[in-house]
């Protein structure tokens, strides 16, 4: 079994005082990264709030994070045989190693998949590297991933052996006494949100267990898909049509999802806007994709990391700026090269100093904020209160407020119309469960966009 390098973590990086806003920014000795993955280590995330539902992230140690809070059993009551696979289990901090399983079958209410495609979102790499306080190992990381539904457990309809999924963190009951479900103004169905966070399935056991002796493995964020093999609840399945290519598609699992839900839905971006980005990851350039979809008029790509601003472009950017090279704080910037600031403003880091920016830079009497990123422990967003009473608001979103089970097949339909490209977001792929390790690798290098592994 191979266990991967404990990498050095990030540590501050000193910018001009005309530029505190950013100083957030860091730099690993390995490379240098964009300020959307610069977030890691305490910063904050993109895409995803702590998986352990955990009110925010917190710096790397190996001191409490991942400590058990309480056991797991291994539950194989369900229908079917249980199956033995490969996986690549989380022992511990940056302990990964590819490992032999058990993945009982399916209980009422729950699907078995075989896993085809899983992408790496930064998500996991935080959990790993000890940044969820409260997170739990060992686990089965992977989140962003295309499947394909191997059996199903009783009472389950709306899906069957057979169908391809994308499985989703963030579920959809659609049960008639949920009113987050009922509501057109959210996607934030808590239905298993307890369980999940604790890293078992609905009933409050595992389905995973170490081959060799027994342990049971905890879920994670409700997929667990660094696995040949996973369970998921029902509510978690997004049914998708079959012709897309899953090794290409699974990125509407996460990160993608976000960036085009954030400007689709949360914020609603008209044409003739004017857009500003705030980090340039997967997340914010779905944000740019999405902002050039809309109609935007004049979308602004902003990054401390300039070899970035090549793929926003061709994402759909009119504008680039690095504010280290920016003589006054980046907002006043902006501010003053557009007369009155951004119309629509998306906070692609997890960092509140950026979150504060982006806001600022938004424009005076109707200018919108989105906050995407989770920030980490501790942290709190501010402002003056004058910048709100004078027009402009702050939102947040998670997932882009996209409901996973009705609107994820819709994107799906995008990518197979032509009207949404996901191709350019991948810029590594990789081979087999045991190229995880390699495809860890490759994201700590700061030069991948999205690596996929296929199974």
């Amino acid at each position: 079994m191979r266990s991967i390098t404990r990498y050095a973590h990030a540590h501050a990086r000193s910018l001009s005082p005309s530029c505190a806003a950013f100083a957030f920014a860091a730099k690993r000795s390995l490379a240098s990264r964009s300020f959307a993955s610069s977030a890691l280590h305490g910063s904050g995330c993109a895409c995803c709030a702590p998986p352990s539902g955990a009110a925010s992230w917190v710096a790397p140690s190996n001191g409490g994070a991942g400590a058990v809070r309480r056991p797991i059993s291994f539950s194989a009551s369900g229908t079917g045989e249980t199956i033995e696979c490969d996986a690549a289990v989380a022992f511990g901090v940056d302990d990964v190693r590819i490992t032999k399983v058990k993945v009982a079958p399916p209980r009422p209410g729950e699907v078995r998949l075989k896993v085809v495609a899983n992408a790496l979102c930064h998500t996991d790499l935080y959990t790993l590297e000890g940044s969820d306080p409260e997170g739990r190992f060992p686990c089965i990381l992977g989140h962003e991933a295309g499947a394909i539904v191997e059996s199903v457990g009783e009472g389950v309809t709306s899906v069957k052996p057979g169908d391809h999924v994308i499985p989703c963190y963030t579920p959809e009951c659609r049960q008639p006494d949920c009113i987050f479900c009922a509501s057109s103004k959210t996607n934030l169905c808590p239905r298993i949100r307890t369980t999940q966070g604790q890293g078992v399935m609905p009933d409050g056991t595992s389905r995973f267990a170490i081959a060799s002796d027994g342990t049971p493995i905890h879920h994670f964020m409700g997929c667990s898909t660094f696995s040949e093999y996973t369970v998921v609840a029902e509510i978690s399945c997004a049914k998708v049509d079959p012709r897309a290519d899953l090794a290409t598609v699974c990125l509407l699992g996460c990160g993608v999802t976000t960036g085009v839900g954030a400007v689709r839905k949360t914020t609603a971006v008209e044409p003739g806007s004017t857009v500003g980005v705030f980090g340039l990851g997967a997340v914010g350039l779905a944000c740019v994709q999405a902002a050039k979809a809309a109609g935007a008029r004049r979308i602004w790509a902003i990054d401390t990391n300039p070899d970035k601003f090549g793929a926003a472009l061709e994402f759909g950017a009119t504008d680039t700026l690095n504010p280290s090279e920016c003589e006054k704080p980046v907002q006043q910037e902006l501010v003053s090269r557009t007369t009155w600031g951004l119309d629509y403003t998306f906070d692609c880091t997890g960092n509140t100093a950026v979150m504060r920016a982006a806001l600022e830079a938004a424009h005076r009497g109707w200018g919108t904020s989105c906050v995407i990123g989770v920030a980490a422990a501790g942290q709190e967003i501010s402002t003056r209160p004058f910048q709100l009473v004078t027009g402009r608001r702050w939102v947040g979103t998670a997932f882009g407020g996209i409901k996973s089970r009705t609107e994820v097949p819709k994107l799906v339909n995008e990518y197979l119309d032509d009207k949404l490209p996901l191709a350019p977001y991948i810029t590594h792929r990789f081979q087999g469960v045991g190229a995880i390790m390699d495809a860890i690798d490759a994201m700590h290098s700061g030069k991948v966009l999205r690596a996929v592994v296929t199974y």
